[in-house]
């Protein structure tokens, strides 16, 4: 059943359609900070493995609103591993243990969403009329900012 929500059905297809790709990226970035979590190596070994420990929980959360915001707009959420494979924008390197790649590649991962989500703001926005989809990327956004700033810090 299409949501009755002010939007009109295009552009909520449109709108999920997006979401899908967002929904993908983080995902795989999940999935990278969680190997991170798993294979970290070095002095602060202990330190390190609780920071991406928080940083792969805060994203479960993520992945879970993405979802469930896609089904809030009348659509399916894309959730096999085949699927984020094709949609995410992110890349996945070759493995490392060493502490200042896991956190580039993971600085350069919210970097990246964090670009498709300024996008995302204007265009659900300006384009498509659903400002409650702007709003929850805004929010995401702003999540992702904060992560890459603490990311930063960790980088020498």
């Amino acid at each position: 059943m299409t949501p009755d929500i002010g939007v009109p059905k295009q552009h909520l297809q449109d709108v999920a359609n997006e979401m899908q790709k967002l929904l993908a990226d983080e995902f795989v970035l999940y999935t990278k900070t969680r190997n991170y979590h798993w294979n970290v190596e070095g002095p602060n070994f202990i330190e390190m493995h609780k920071f991406y420990e928080g940083m792969y929980e805060q994203l479960e959360e993520v992945i879970d609103n993405v979802a469930e915001r896609i089904r809030a707009l009348g659509h399916y959420s894309e959730a096999r591993l085949k699927d984020f494979v094709g949609l995410t924008r992110l890349e996945e390197p070759s493995y490392t243990n060493n502490q200042q790649e896991q956190l580039k590649n993971l600085l350069g991962d919210h970097e990246t969403i964090i670009k498709e989500l300024r996008k995302n703001i204007v265009q659900f926005s300006d384009v498509h009329k659903d400002l409650g989809s702007s709003d929850f990327v805004t929010g995401l956004m702003r999540d992702h900012e904060k992560s890459a700033w603490l990311i930063r810090a960790h980088i020498k």
